[in-house]
């Protein structure tokens, strides 16, 4: 049995990961801040699926957190075949109304751990000559709006650059590009979704059947739905400048409230 290791496991997509990978058969290693939420998560798909289930509580904000997660992907002993970096959040504001230090703690978890925990793992991985890594971005990352965006499109391009430089080495890599998804993501951030249009949010579920399927085929970028992929071929019609002032309505029409 393969092992996939998960960032951000107890909800939202990276509970979604965790479901559709225990009942494909695959053993577990879930990570998150949160140990009881973690061993409920751990016990449950266990008792379900059969699987075996780590626990490991870090948080990505923090050195001593992504030190361990990297840890446990460079075990040779017991190696990981799928990474799913999927740990994030959003802040409440537009540039200049966050405090620095959560801006600086968003880059620490949206980049620096997804660099060196996807290092961790892809070393790993060209070893044994296969391996998986799924980076979770967002559409956010093709148009110019805030810092979040900014991090996902770091995410972007480093995943397809990495991808370049491992071709055929076995590693596949792929950064996972949602929309607006029913998540614990914007209660968490305070940001109310009410006016966001119903026909914008994705089932998570879904979207994680369809972001494996693109990983199987070999994409590098995965958008996993037609409404998003014609929105992004839109905005890449739209000159820059525009593109800027349209998301920044929209970011706050359907942002934070």
């Amino acid at each position: 049995m393969t092992t996939a290791l998960i960032t951000g496991s107890t909800a939202g997509i990276g509970a979604a990961f965790a479901r559709r990978l225990a009942a494909d058969g695959h053993n577990l290693v879930l990570v998150a801040r949160d140990t009881q939420r973690l061993r409920e998560q751990a016990t449950e798909l266990h008792d379900r699926h059969g699987i075996e289930a780590e626990v490991l509580t870090a948080d990505l904000a923090e050195d001593k957190g992504i030190e361990a997660v990297a840890a446990r992907l460079g075990d040779r002993k017991n190696p990981v075949d799928l990474l799913v970096n999927n740990a994030g959040f959003g802040n409440k504001g537009r540039y200049l109304e966050v405090p620095m230090a959560d801006e600086l703690r968003m880059l620490k978890v949206h980049c620096e751990a997804v660099l060196r925990l996807t290092s961790a793992a892809t070393e790993a991985m060209r070893e044994r000559g296969r391996g998986g890594v799924v980076n979770v971005a967002s559409v956010a990352a093709f148009v110019p709006r805030g810092t979040y965006g900014a991090s996902k499109a770091w995410v972007v391009q480093f995943t397809q650059g990495a991808a370049r430089d491992l071709a055929g080495s076995g590693v596949r890599l792929m950064a996972l590009c949602p929309g607006f998804v029913r998540t614990e993501f914007h209660q968490r951030a305070g940001m109310g979704t009410d006016n966001i249009p119903n026909w914008m949010w994705l089932d998570a579920d879904k979207l994680v059947a369809a972001a494996l399927h693109d990983l199987a085929r070999g994409k590098t970028v995965s958008i996993p739905d037609p409404r998003y992929k014609a929105l992004m071929g839109a905005a890449k019609l739209v000159p820059r400048g525009m593109l800027g002032g349209l998301t920044s309505k929209t970011g706050r029409k359907y942002g934070p409230q």
